[in-house]
């Protein structure tokens, strides 16, 4: 059963409750101050599709626990990471699903999260880092798994991206929250250039403490990198080196992790 609701403190705006699919409608209704929603799962710990407004993408994530929760942004400058039309407007359609067996099973991008926010959620993938440039939500390390590539620019959205503050020891962590099974990985480079530098080299940290060094150019198209097929919680990006040139300002557009579910609880 998957229960999804609007509240705002402790009131529950509109709620409602089906097994394989759910959602909420709003007709004249917008959106106020400290509303969020809330989707309760009758089993912990499992896979659901989320779309929590019609300007963003849907997302695959893993729920730990019974319960997560997403913000309605209305603050201006967290918005500007998003395209303007979230969350806009009286008319609105919200909703979550199970996937299908096939879905679960299926080889993809597991980093992927457009409903990643800036705190964990409980809903993975989830991006953090050590540094975020300004604390400006254009530079957060969720932006770097929002599935949205557009890395000839920088600020706003769609050139939103993982700014790291000219921070030598800079690093993003993706945390899965469960074991997936992984042999890939892609990086975009934000390319804004000449304002923007790049990194030649990176070091890709798994959670089971293997290392592989990564060799990247400014290319401005996905670089991508194959590793061993290995069993992870989380994947780590650190020891960024920056090429030599006057520009102070390196950034990371996206990373991709690509691979299969490999927890038992799935039945896979």
């Amino acid at each position: 059963m998957l229960t999804l609701s609007l509240k705002n403190k402790e009131t529950t705006k509109q709620e409602r409750s089906r097994k394989g699919e759910t959602y909420l409608v709003f007709k004249n209704y917008p959106y106020q101050l400290g509303d969020y929603f809330e989707l309760t799962l009758s089993e912990p710990n499992q896979l659901v599709w989320v779309q929590m407004d019609a300007a963003i993408e849907p997302s695959l994530i893993y729920v730990e626990g019974t319960t997560w929760r997403y913000q309605v942004i209305l603050d201006e400058k967290l918005g500007l990471a998003y395209s303007p039309n979230v969350f806009k407007g009286t008319r609105h359609f919200v909703k979550a699903w199970l996937p299908t067996i096939d879905e679960i099973n299926a080889y993809r991008n597991l980093a992927k999260n457009s409903h990643d926010q800036k705190d964990d959620s409980k809903g993975y993938p989830h991006a953090y880092a050590n540094v975020e440039t300004r604390n400006d939500s254009t530079f957060f390390a969720r932006n770097a798994i929002d599935g949205i590539v557009a890395n000839e620019n920088h600020g706003s959205y769609p050139y939103q991206s993982w700014g790291i503050n000219q921070r030598a020891d800079a690093q993003i962590t993706i945390d899965f929250a469960r074991e997936v099974l992984i042999d890939k990985v892609a990086l975009v480079l934000r390319g804004d250039y000449p304002h923007d530098s790049y990194w030649t080299r990176v070091t890709l940290e798994l959670s089971t403490g293997d290392e592989y060094v990564l060799d990247t150019t400014n290319a401005l198209d996905r670089q991508f990198f194959d590793i061993p097929s290995t069993v992870v919680t989380s994947v780590t990006l650190k020891n960024l080196i920056k090429h030599e040139d006057d520009s102070p300002f390196p950034a990371l557009t996206q990373i991709e992790v690509f691979g299969k579910e490999y927890s038992q609880e799935f039945d896979l």
